[in-house]
């Protein structure tokens, strides 16, 4: 039959640490005399608790991979949608002008249309058909009005063409050129006491 064994002195926890243990500090070291400035952190116990498993670690790497690769994707992606766009609307209005120059060509097939502008344009007429050309047909409000008479006589300016020259290139070089200043602040001016 086996004995319970009391434990000895040395085995004894004090009773500080058993408070703490209660007071739910795992591992607290016993307070004594001196004060303590702060609470002391164990890197090696910190890291310890941070447990990252290797599934998360490569499904970051994976996002991180996955977003260097799709966004310049992306990019491309809407650059060629645009350029789609803009190659659909050029080929839209080359079908446009595909289709007058088709109705054009057809007209001018047509025997009639060719006599029309025959006549029309360069004043052909079939042989014994007389042509009467009228000349100064617009209504009275839509022909061009009439110049005034230029006068024989010489007349005279008001003002010397000499002096007004002389003014001109003088202005001219009095003039500030004007200075690029690009990022440059204006400055500020500055106020100067009233005497």
């Amino acid at each position: 039959m086996d004995r319970p064994t009391l434990p000895s002195a040395a085995s004894r926890k004090p009773a500080s640490t058993t408070r703490a243990a209660a007071a739910g500090r795992p591992g607290a070291a016993p307070r004594t005399g001196r004060a303590s400035s702060g609470r002391r952190v164990d890197v090696r116990e910190w890291l310890g608790g941070n447990r990252v498993s290797g599934f998360v670690v490569i499904m970051l790497g994976l996002v991180v991979l996955g977003t260097f690769v799709l966004v310049p994707t992306v990019g491309t992606y809407m650059e060629q949608r645009q350029q789609i766009r803009a190659l659909e609307g050029a080929v839209a209005l080359s079908e446009s002008q595909v289709a007058d120059l088709e109705a054009q060509r057809d007209r001018w097939s047509d025997p009639a249309y060719i006599t029309t502008q025959a006549r029309e344009r360069l004043y052909y007429t079939m042989p014994g058909e007389v042509v009467y050309l009228i000349e100064n047909d617009l209504p009275a409000a839509a022909a061009p009005q009439e110049q005034a008479e230029v006068s024989e006589e010489v007349g005279q300016t008001r003002t010397d063409w000499m002096t007004q020259l002389v003014r001109s290139v003088t202005a001219a070089g009095a003039a500030q050129p004007a200075v690029p200043t690009i990022g440059v602040p204006d400055p500020v001016p500055s106020e100067s006491p009233a005497p």
